[in-house]
C-alpha cells in the first residue's frame, strides 16, 4: 500500500491545487449562506473524488490492471496517453499564462446557491474538470496498477481524497476558524491564485506528464 499511496501523491497534489474550485469556494464564502453553501461544496468535492476514483477502481480490477505485480500493458498505454495529453496541456497553459481567463457566468450567481446546487457545482468541478479528471484517472491507474488487494486500495483512494480535497477545505476552515480575520485572508488568497496559479500548474502537469511517459517507457522494457 506505500507504493500505492506513493505513486498517487503528486496527481493528489494536482488535483488540491486546481485555482478554479478554489476561487469559486472562496467566492462563496463571502455570499449570505457562506456558513452552509460552504460546507456544502466541500462535501461535494469529497463525494466527487471519492466517487470517480471508487468507479475506476471498481472498473479496473476486471481489467487486470497489475500483471505479476507489474503494470498491465493496458495501463502503460494508459499512462503514455495520459502524460502526452498533461504535456499538450501544460503548453496551452503556459503560452496563455499572460491573458485574463474569463470568469465564468455561474460565479456571478453565487449569491442564489442552494447548498445542493454548492454540492453539485463542487462535484462538476471535481469529477468532470478535464485537467481534474486527467489526475483522477492518473491516480486510479497508479493505485490499480499495484496489485494490491481492495482493502489496500480503499485506504489508499481516501488518502488521495483527503489530500486531493485540501485546497478546497483550507478557505472553509478560515472562514470557520478565524472569524473577522478571514475574509482579508480569503480575499489575499484569491488574488494570489489568480496572478501565480496558472503559472505553478503549467510546470506542474509538465512534471507529473513527463513522469507519466517514463513510467510507460519503463513497462514497456520491462
Amino acid at each position: 500500500m506505500g507504493e500505492a499511496i506513493g505513486q498517487l501523491l503528486p496527481f493528489a497534489v494536482g488535483v488540491a491545487i486546481s485555482p478554479m474550485p478554489i476561487v469559486a469556494v472562496v467566492l462563496m464564502l463571502v455570499t449570505p449562506r457562506a456558513k452552509v453553501n460552504g460546507p456544502a461544496f466541500l462535501l461535494g468535492w469529497i463525494a466527487g473524488v471519492a466517487g470517480t476514483g471508487a468507479i475506476l477502481l471498481a472498473l479496473a480490477g476486471p481489467a487486470n490492471a497489475s500483471q505479476d505485480g507489474a503494470p498491465a500493458d493496458w495501463v502503460n498505454w494508459l499512462k503514455l496517453v495520459l502524460g502526452v495529453l498533461l504535456l499538450a496541456l501544460a503548453v496551452h497553459q503556459w503560452r496563455g499564462r499572460a491573458r485574463e481567463a474569463a470568469t465564468p457566468k455561474w460565479m456571478s450567481a453565487l449569491d442564489s446557491f442552494t447548498p445542493a446546487k454548492s454540492a453539485g457545482m463542487a462535484v462538476l468541478l471535481s469529477a468532470v474538470n478535464p485537467k481534474n479528471l486527467l489526475f483522477i484517472v492518473g491516480g486510479a491507474a497508479a493505485v490499480a496498477a499495484t496489485g494490491i488487494g481492495t482493502g489496500d486500495q480503499v485506504v489508499a483512494w481516501a488518502v488521495f481524497t483527503v489530500l486531493a480535497s485540501i485546497g478546497v477545505a483550507a478557505p472553509v476552515v478560515i472562514y470557520f476558524g478565524l472569524g473577522d480575520r478571514a475574509p482579508r485572508l480569503l480575499d489575499e488568497l484569491k488574488t494570489w491564485l489568480a496572478h501565480n496559479n496558472t503559472a505553478i500548474m503549467s510546470v506542474l502537469i509538465l512534471i507529473i506528464g513527463v513522469k507519466l511517459i517514463g513510467d510507460a517507457i519503463s513497462g514497456f522494457s520491462a
